[in-house]
C-alpha cells in the first residue's frame, strides 16, 4: 500500500488506516465478534493498513485491550494511535485535562496495548476547566520520557456545534484556536476531524491549516458512519445502543433524501470496477497528500475492501462529479 507521512515527526503509515471503535463500542454490540474483530485487525495489517486509531474511552479499554492481543504478536507491523482525556459514566461523557491525568491515562494505555510506546497520543477533547497549554505540556512530557512518539488533536466532537460554530466564525474555529495555543508549547503532529463527501467542512479551514504547516490529517467518518457506502437501507432500523438509532441523518426520511449521494458514488465506482465506500475512500484521499482516512470497521470484508480504496485513482472528471453532487440534507446536531 501507498504510504503517507504523519506531520512534524515524519512517521509513516499505510494511506488507509483503520478506525477500530466500532469492533468495542457505539454501534450494535450484538454484532461485536472478538474473534472476528482480531481477524479484522490482522487483515488490515496483512493489506498495508498500519495505522490503527483507538482511544481508552472505546469501550470503555475493552477496545485497547484488543487491540494489545494484535500487538503483543505484531507490533512491528503496526502504527498505534490512541486517545486520552475523556472519561464515560454511566450516562455521561466529561472532558479530563488535568495533567496528572493525562500521565496516569498514558501508562494505563500502555499496559493495555502491551506496547512500550504509542506513536501517536491524541487529545480527545479539550477540557474547557484546564488550560490547553498545561494539558499539551504534560503530553510532551510524555514524549520526553519516550513513552510517546507525536502528539495529535482529535476534534471530531466539533460537529456537535455545527451552527454555533458557524456563527463565531466557523465549524472549526475553536479547534484552530486550541492548535494554535498548543503549538507554541510542543508541535501538533496530526488532527483528527470528520471528512467525507457528505461533511466536508473540514476542507474551508481546518485542512488548509494543517497542510500549511505540514500537520497530518486523519479523516475521521470517512464513509459517513456506513451510510456512504451504500450497504445501508433506509428506515431499516438500527439496534437501541447503536449511535446511528439517535442521529437525525439516519432517520428514514433522511437517509432516503440523501441516496443521491450514495447513487452518484455508485456510478463512479461502477466505472472503476469498484465499490461506493472505495470511492469515498479515495475522495478524501485526493484532497490533500498529509489526509490518511480511518473508516471504522469490525470484520476482515470490510477491513479488506477498504484497504483496496488506497489503489483507486479518481480523475478530474470523477471528482468534478463527485464535487456537483447534492448537499447532505439533515442536521447532525
Amino acid at each position: 500500500m501507498e504510504c503517507r507521512t504523519v506531520g512534524a515527526a515524519a512517521l509513516e503509515v499505510g494511506a488507509v488506516g483503520l478506525g477500530c471503535m466500532p469492533m468495542s463500542w457505539a454501534y450494535s454490540t450484538s454484532r461485536q465478534d472478538g474473534e472476528e474483530s482480531l481477524r479484522a485487525v490482522h487483515t488490515a495489517l496483512d493489506r498495508g493498513t498500519t495505522l490503527l486509531d483507538t482511544a481508552d474511552m472505546y469501550g470503555p479499554f475493552t477496545n485497547e485491550l484488543l487491540l494489545g492481543r494484535v500487538l503483543k504478536e505484531r507490533r512491528a507491523d503496526a502504527f498505534v494511535s490512541t486517545k486520552c482525556g475523556l472519561l464515560v459514566g454511566e450516562q455521561h461523557i466529561v472532558a479530563n485535562g488535568r495533567p496528572g491525568y493525562v500521565k496516569r491515562a498514558c501508562d494505563a494505555s500502555l499496559r493495555r496495548l502491551q506496547t512500550d510506546v504509542i506513536d501517536l497520543y491524541q487529545l480527545h477533547r479539550v477540557d474547557p476547566e484546564v488550560p490547553i497549554e498545561e494539558t499539551w505540556g504534560a503530553l510532551a512530557e510524555l514524549v520526553a520520557a519516550g513513552k510517546v512518539r507525536a502528539l495529535g488533536l482529535c476534534a471530531v466532537g466539533a460537529r456537535g456545534s455545527r451552527s454555533r460554530g458557524r456563527r463565531r466564525g466557523g465549524l472549526h474555529a475553536e479547534t484552530l484556536r486550541h492548535l494554535a495555543r498548543a503549538q507554541q508549547v510542543f508541535p501538533v503532529s496530526c488532527v483528527e476531524a470528520e471528512l467525507s463527501v457528505w461533511a466536508p467542512e473540514a476542507l474551508d479551514e481546518l485542512l488548509p491549516w494543517c497542510t500549511a504547516r505540514g500537520v497530518g490529517f486523519l479523516a475521521a467518518m470517512p464513509l459517513g458512519n456506513g451510510f456512504l457506502t451504500g450497504t445501508l437501507t433506509p428506515g431499516g432500523g438500527f439496534e437501541p445502543d447503536d449511535l446511528r438509532a439517535r442521529h437525525p441523518r439516519f432517520t428514514a426520511e433522511m437517509m432516503a433524501a440523501n441516496q443521491p449521494i450514495v447513487a452518484g458514488l455508485r456510478r463512479v465506482a461502477e466505472r472503476h470496477g469498484a465499490t461506493p465506500a472505495q470511492v469515498a475512500l479515495a475522495w478524501t484521499l485526493a484532497q490533500a497528500p498529509s489526509v490518511v482516512p480511518v473508516p471504522g470497521a469490525k470484520t476482515a470484508r470490510w477491513t479488506a475492501e477498504n484497504a483496496g480504496a488506497a489503489a483507486l485513482r479518481l480523475t478530474d472528471a470523477d471528482l468534478a462529479e463527485i464535487a456537483e453532487l447534492p448537499p447532505a440534507q439533515g442536521s447532525w446536531d
